[in-house]
């Protein structure tokens, strides 16, 4: 017969059986498995709307700009929201929780 305590991140599990000299009870402590992270650098540059798509910065402006044309300058003001696949790689890979 096998009980389970929990006790915060630890599980206890005690086995009793049935020796030639009465009961015996074994101790077996277990740690469960960590629970998985989000990235901190996800957390940063991604947020995720009320309907599930993921709003991001426009990316090319952090510097060159007389080299870009003013309609790519206009273009990539705010922010914008990704495409399906591209969605779905976030989520798979950055933001498992959400």
């Amino acid at each position: 017969m096998a009980t389970i305590v929990r006790k915060g991140s630890h599980a206890i599990i005690i086995i009793m059986s049935l020796g030639r000299y009465g009961a015996d009870f074994e101790y077996i402590w277990r740690r469960r498995m960590p629970g998985m992270k989000t990235k901190s650098s996800a957390k940063k540059r991604f947020k995720i709307t009320a309907n599930g798509k993921v709003k991001v910065g426009a990316a090319g402006k952090r510097h060159g700009m007389i080299k870009r044309s003013r309609k790519f300058i206009r273009n990539a003001r705010g922010t914008m929201v990704l495409s399906g696949p591209d969605t779905r790689k976030i989520f798979n890979f950055y933001l498992p929780n959400q």
